[in-house]
């Protein structure tokens, strides 16, 4: 967990009063020969801990399973990696200090996961995240930003749980807050990656055009040479609703295909496939 290098030098020292001893024993006493300062600088962070309740709540939030694999980039002293492969999850941390990876490497052995905790030297921004289905992090709404691109080339309905800093323009799809003794890192926000849906749909005999912002939709549909707006829109994961008129619609999106069923004077299934970007241009 760590937090970008570009914080004002205040905000920083606050940090570091209020993180201070937040991760009793385990971590910090694994590696006799290296131990982290709480605000020391790194290539594009500087590390502060996430209190120990702030890490189970995220996990919590992400609903984090034996069958998830959880990447944290900029991963620090592994506490987030390591939390998530007591839960069973495989997980791998990417830190860039190749100190703090031997620090967690023992960390892990020590807990009894290094089977299923691995950590490797890296640099976050250059990281394979495809394969991930949880990311647990504490980054600024800087790096987070700069991660977005990544973030949306993951598989629909990947869980993005982040501590304290949001990311600009993308509305959390759920806000927690850890109970007991979290001091200024308490609350976390998670982001649950939507499928990518804008552009022209064929939708039975009319055309379905959507516009999208991360898990919010909009558009028309027109049909018989009228044109009606659609409300409600919204993905989560690879669920799709929204609503056209009197009429309700809910389903799933599969690469270039949507079914699913809408419901108005009567329930009827419904199928769209995605148009070609020329054809869909000019419908």
């Amino acid at each position: 967990m760590n937090i970008s290098n570009h914080a004002p030098r205040v905000w920083i020292a606050a940090c570091i009063l209020a993180a201070a001893g937040a991760w009793p024993g385990s971590v910090q006493a694994a590696e006799a020969f290296y131990e982290p300062i709480v605000g020391q600088e790194g290539k594009d962070v500087v590390w502060v801990p996430t209190p120990p309740v702030l890490v189970e709540k995220m996990l919590d939030m992400a609903g984090v399973t034996a069958k998830d694999f959880v990447m944290d980039l900029g991963s620090g002293d592994g506490r987030n990696v390591i939390a998530a492969a007591k839960r069973g999850a495989r997980a791998l941390g990417v830190e860039y200090n190749p100190d703090m990876v031997e620090l967690s490497r023992r960390a892990a052995e020590k807990e009894g996961v290094a089977g299923k905790a691995a950590f490797v030297q890296g640099d976050m921004y250059e990281a394979d995240i495809s394969k991930a289905t949880v990311l647990a992090l504490f980054l600024l709404t800087e790096n987070l930003n700069k991660l977005v691109p990544k973030f949306l080339d993951m598989r629909p309905g990947s869980r993005i749980v982040v501590n304290g800093f949001e990311i600009d323009g993308w509305k959390a799809d759920e806000t927690g807050r850890a109970d007991g003794d979290c001091g200024s890192w308490c609350s976390a926000y998670l982001y649950i990656v939507p499928a990518k849906v804008a552009g022209g749909w064929a939708l039975g005999t009319g055309t379905l055009v959507l516009e999208q912002k991360f898990q919010h939709v909009s558009g028309t549909l027109t049909r018989d040479g009228k044109s009606m707006p659609i409300t409600n829109g919204r993905l989560r994961g690879d669920e799709i609703r929204f609503t056209v008129g009197s009429v309700s619609y809910v389903g799933r999106v599969n690469g270039n295909t949507m079914r699913g069923e809408a419901k108005g004077a009567a329930a009827t299934a419904w199928t769209a496939v995605r148009k070609p970007e020329k054809l869909a241009a000019g419908s």
